[in-house]
């Protein structure tokens, strides 16, 4: 678990605290009743769930780290008060989140490369660059992609090569899932021109164990140089979408680029499962949520089944 879900359980729990005065594992379904039902009963859905999801995680801690032990002490069976009554229900479904089309990130693109000779500081912007490509390219999370080192890029594994993703989004709290996702898409081109070219402007020891693929402009207290902060390639995608993709200024994020590249790779006629594993979701179902098809996409599947359907016929296909 990451040191800020740590810190917002505990701040959580905290809030429980206080409003109950008493220890925690004493909490009754009742209390839970009162809190939930009065005291946040207008608080936002999300603030609801994340604190009953906190209080049940805090009493399965106890139910197994610490039942026998408070038992002794106080004679009381610890029991979580969260239960099928008054758990709050259901979560907000996310955001539909529609990515731009493949003419406007070619655009974007297209722009954002031809600044590259031009712009004033081109390390840190070729870095925006190539960061937001992969993005497009093959899904990766913003804080996935900071997180590469230079040795996570796997040239011999496969076809066109691989990247270890050591540090993949974890399921409500599970922690990092690590997969491996081939560099197709030209992926593999955009981090050749990367590290060939633009990777020397930050730093020239490419064997340093942990030299970050995306480096700062900051330095180490070694004199290395400093990984990336999400910050400054959410700014960086911003700032290029406002010159050279205008309409989606305010709209364009890593994450709807990683919507565009679900649905570039579906269009491209990748499964459905292996979409799924590029982008490293638990559930098929999260990747269909990703996936938008053109409004001609029924026809143009139609049309091309009764294509195929007559070609066989005609002994074409097998």
């Amino acid at each position: 678990m990451s040191d800020s879900t740590i810190r917002n359980d505990v701040g959580h729990l905290e809030q429980f605290r206080t409003w109950f005065g008493r220890p925690l594992w004493e909490m009754q379904p009742a209390d839970a009743d009162a809190y939930f039902g009065r005291v946040i009963r207008d608080a936002a859905k999300g603030t609801r769930l994340a604190r009953a999801q906190t209080l049940k995680t805090y009493f399965m801690f106890l139910e197994l780290r610490h039942k026998v032990e408070i038992h002794q002490m106080t004679g009381r069976v610890v029991e979580c008060p969260i239960d099928e009554m008054n758990r709050p229900r259901g979560g907000a479904e996310g955001k539909l989140r529609i990515p731009p089309s493949d003419m406007e990130i070619a655009q974007l693109f297209g722009g954002w490369r031809d600044e590259l000779a031009t712009c004033r500081k081109f390390a840190p912007t070729a870095r925006n660059y190539a960061a937001a490509r992969l993005m497009a390219e093959i899904g990766l999370r913003v804080n996935e992609a900071r997180q590469l080192d230079l040795h996570d890029i796997k040239w011999d594994l496969g076809r066109f090569g691989k990247v270890h993703v050591r540090y993949g989004k974890g399921k409500r709290g599970s922690g990092p899932r690590e997969r491996i996702v081939p560099l197709v898409n030209g992926a593999g081109r955009t981090l050749r021109w990367f590290i060939e070219d633009v990777w020397g402007h930050f730093d020239h020891n490419h064997a340093r164990p942990g030299a970050p693929l995306f480096p700062s402009e900051r330095r180490n207290a070694d004199g290395s140089c400093a990984r990336v902060g999400d910050d400054a390639l959410r700014v960086g995608l911003a700032d290029a979408a406002a010159r050279h993709l205008p309409g989606w200024a305010d709209a364009l994020t890593p994450h709807v680029l990683r919507h565009f590249c679900a649905s570039q790779l579906y269009h491209g006629g990748l499964d459905l499962v292996s979409i799924q594993e590029v982008l490293g979701h638990s559930w098929i179902a999260t990747t269909m949520h990703y996936i938008h098809v053109h409004r001609t996409h029924v026809e143009d599947a139609w049309i091309a089944g009764q294509q195929r359907a007559a070609d066989r016929l005609k002994g074409i296909l097998p």
